[in-house]
């Protein structure tokens, strides 16, 4: 015998813990984004000073990318489960895609120095464009 699956959430809750679920999101990325950058100036300004080889700029920076965008989908699908949804899979997708396209936008205005902040606007964009795709459910047949 199969247990009955449970309504879904209406609409505005599902919405409101969607955006709080993918401000939490952002807010992580961009931390770790911004402190793992930090480390790219640091491996910079040693390389400069004629430090000896070792943790490359290289190397920082596309950790700082890596570790970015393996943080978003994690935060957005465990955010989301936690809050006793599911069928998060196009939230998961929107703003994976969101972060990736913001980032690739504005990673120059964090290249001009530690404490930067990527654009507002893109971080709302992406909050937003993640929080309405967590409306998008498909039936099951």
């Amino acid at each position: 015998m199969a247990s009955p699956t449970p309504a879904p959430t209406p609409a505005l809750p599902r919405l409101l813990k969607a955006l709080v679920v993918s401000s939490v999101g952002v807010a992580a990325s961009h931390l770790v984004l911004s402190d793992t950058l930090c480390l790219s100036f640091t491996a910079q300004a040693s390389a400069a000073l004629g430090a000896g080889s070792g943790y490359s700029s290289d190397q920082a920076f596309t950790s700082a990318l890596v570790n970015t965008f393996l943080l978003m989908p994690l935060v957005l699908w465990i955010g989301m489960r936690v809050a006793g949804e599911r069928r998060v899979g196009p939230m998961v997708v929107a703003g994976t895609v969101g972060w990736v396209a913001a980032v690739g936008h504005g990673v120059d205005v964090l290249d001009s120095g530690p404490g930067a902040v990527l654009p507002l606007g893109s971080l709302a964009l992406v909050v937003v464009g993640a929080a309405l795709a967590s409306l998008v459910r498909r039936s099951r047949a």
